[in-house]
């Protein structure tokens, strides 16, 4: 597609949002980065951004023809949130709207899933991008991240379900494709990694790799939710615990051939990623 006008990635210092403004400029697209802080992106313009000012949104959107929409953490009303942003973007001109959800949201679910469904009918070029659970969920700063640092264990009300954990960066690559390619998806995309693993197996694979013990603990529903209900919200907790309680279920026990196909390379593993994260942090 000509690229007239600039990719305004929100969250551009977020996990896929920082790997797509990155994969963006390094093929020579323009890019506005935004973040609360306007933080400095290599080869991006940063501007700042916050989803609940809207005196932010106008600059945000100058010169701007397609947007990466990553939705705020942690508010169960995101239609409410987000829609008049996306009225907005295209009343000025953006015509490609790419929205982050979740493998576990569906059209017209909860949360993000009001946005998806609504995203159809608001831009002709338009993809929905429904990874699912990010394999840097155990390196970054995530809670698991966090506790497998401080006290060597996952938690989780997932029991011994599998996950077709997926990497960031094969994320970031299927969204620079629907963000620039000359005929947009104008579909839903479920992202995942190249097998599925249970938590169980993810312990496993870390201490293997790390040769730090890790373990996983099962908790019930209502114990994990009463767990993230410190840390956020409890509506927001209960569906974050209710969707380890789905991925229990089986939920999310598939893998697809999304990255493949629109990237034209098979999507990274687990162990490999840890690998070379281990070796980058040695």
């Amino acid at each position: 597609m000509t690229t007239t006008g600039s990719t305004l990635v929100i969250g551009a210092t977020g996990t896929t949002g920082s790997r797509t403004a990155a994969q963006l400029t390094a093929a020579g697209h323009r890019v506005k980065a935004a973040s609360r802080r306007a933080t400095p992106v290599p080869g991006a313009e940063p501007v700042s951004f916050d989803w609940y000012d809207p005196t932010t949104h106008d600059a945000a959107l100058d010169g701007v023809d397609r947007v990466y929409l990553i939705p705020p953490l942690g508010d169960s009303d995101l239609a409410a949130i987000m829609l008049p942003f996306l009225h907005q973007a295209r009343t000025v001109g953006v015509h490609r709207a790419v929205l982050l959800s979740s493998s576990a949201i569906p059209e017209g679910g909860p949360a993000v899933g009001t946005v998806h469904q609504a995203l159809p009918d608001m831009f002709e070029q338009w993809a929905v991008l429904r990874p699912s659970w990010f394999m840097q969920n155990f390196t970054g700063t995530h809670a698991h991240a966090v506790s497998i640092r401080e006290d060597g264990i996952i938690w989780t009300a997932a029991g011994s379900g599998r996950v077709g954990f997926v990497d960031a960066e094969d994320i970031a690559a299927v969204a620079v494709r629907a963000l620039t390619d000359e005929h947009a998806p104008n579909t839903d995309l479920v992202l995942t990694g190249p097998e599925t693993l249970s938590y169980d197996d993810i312990a496993t694979i870390i201490t293997e790799v790390t040769g730090r013990p890790v373990a996983h603990r099962r908790l019930s529903y209502e114990q994990m939710r009463d767990r993230l209900a410190a840390l956020m919200p409890v509506e927001f907790a209960a569906m974050l615990a209710g969707m380890d309680r789905t991925i229990a279920e089986g939920a999310e026990d598939r893998t697809t051939d999304t990255v493949q196909r629109l990237t034209g390379r098979p999507p990274g593993g687990f162990r490999a990623l840890l690998e070379r994260e281990t070796r980058c942090s040695s």
